[in-house]
């Protein structure tokens, strides 16, 4: 055959394989896969196909901002917090406990140089982690995570921000502009002013917006696969009663029903992740009033998370709730009756609402800790905890 004849063929075989695999392949009812993956499917159809994730905390966002990294090199600093480097068989461990997506912290300024170019070395470390997440069969996110601090919503910022932010995301998109719609993209994580905790001001709710429609403008701009790429925009600080106010409007969008909108969860505080805190029964199983906050039991969350579908879900936008979780304590609570309680209860509210939900792992198996894999080998530290949430999910 002759060159054209041969790439007619090429066509009609790729052609065959797709829609192949569009009627087999979890595509879900009516999808179907556009050449390099892009399914005809909308943000809230993929959601469908999430639940339950699980965070790969503090590992590829780990940083020591005074430790300089020499550009172009392989020395990262992804162990740095303690946790020992990614591997595959870490993420076939994720997916054979019976989770579905993996959140990817990761942190880009300490591997850029002073003009915002991030290392080509780091960013081919990235690309194989999310390739592990692929390669097992997980849904993968990849944000620009804590990062140093530098992303305030302040109008006084928000110039040098923005800057960063489009220039950080046009060589993310571009590195990973062919990977299929398994793999999306967060723009920010928990902006907020440092150390206030105060509902958001207008200014505050202003510059995270323009935050949200910023990446999403700048990834479209790349091209390929990422014209059609499912986007988690972020509400303030990830807050969900700032969500249907301070973030009400999402951003214009070149691609329809495209996006997400991203929460948080850590309700009660004192129960979740307060180490000094002498909480730690929750819910309608305490038994001590003393060692319980009753304003945050069962039908608490459950109102969150109706105010999330009401704003949301029910408009057609899907809601990632891209952190959850709550710390081991093994001291007053040995068996850790309660923290699986909560992780239980809080997975099934988020799922029968709509919610895609995603624990916060941190890598560190000890007392006051929330990891539930050992990291170096993954085996499940904590296989009672995994089968709550993962069973809370179905």
């Amino acid at each position: 055959m002759n060159q054209a004849n041969d790439f007619a063929v090429s066509r009609m075989i790729r052609s065959l394989l797709i829609a192949a695999c569009a009627a087999s392949c979890g595509a879900g009812a009516g999808a179907s896969a556009a050449p390099g993956g892009m399914r005809d499917i909308t943000s809230l159809q993929l959601s469908k196909e999430m639940s339950p994730g699980w965070n790969l905390g503090n590992s590829l966002e780990a940083m020591d901002a005074k430790k300089p990294y020499a550009w172009g090199s392989t020395n990262f600093q992804e162990t740095e917090w303690g946790n020992p480097k990614v591997t595959q068989s870490m993420m076939d461990a994720v997916k054979a406990a019976g989770f579905k997506t993996v959140r990817i912290p990761v942190a880009w300024k300490v591997y850029a140089d002073a003009n915002d170019n991030i290392s080509p070395q780091w960013m081919a470390r990235v690309k194989e982690v999310v390739g592990y997440a692929r390669k097992a069969g997980l849904y993968a996110v990849i944000n620009v995570h804590w990062d140093g601090g530098w992303m305030q919503p302040t109008y006084k910022q928000q110039p040098m921000v923005n800057a960063r932010l489009a220039k950080y995301w046009t060589q993310i998109a571009n590195a990973f502009k062919d990977a299929d719609d398994h793999l999306l993209f967060a723009g920010t994580n928990e902006v907020m002013v440092d150390g206030n905790y105060d509902p958001p001001t207008a200014e505050y709710c202003s510059v995270q917006n323009g935050f949200n429609q910023l990446f999403v403008k700048t990834v479209r701009a790349t091209g390929g696969n990422n014209a059609k790429r499912h986007l988690v925009v972020q509400a303030f600080n990830t807050n969900v009663d700032a969500a249907p106010t301070c973030n009400a409007t999402l951003p214009t969008d070149s691609a329809a029903n495209r996006l997400f909108m991203e929460v948080h969860y850590y309700d009660p505080f004192n129960f979740t992740i307060n180490a000094r805190s002498h909480i730690w029964q929750w819910g309608s199983i305490a038994t001590d009033p003393n060692a319980t906050e009753t304003w945050a039991n069962e039908s608490h969350v459950d109102e969150k998370f109706q105010k999330l579908k009401t704003a949301f879900i029910d408009k057609g936008v899907p809601v990632l709730m891209g952190e959850y979780g709550a710390m081991l304590r093994t001291k007053p609570d040995p068996s850790g009756k309660f923290r699986k309680y909560w992780d239980q209860a809080i997975t099934r509210s988020a799922v029968q609402h709509g919610l895609v939900p995603v624990y916060w792992d941190n890598g560190y198996t000890g007392d006051l800790e929330m990891g539930l894999f050992n990291r170096a080998t993954g085996a499940q530290a904590f296989p009672d905890v995994i089968a709550a949430i993962v069973g809370a999910a179905k």
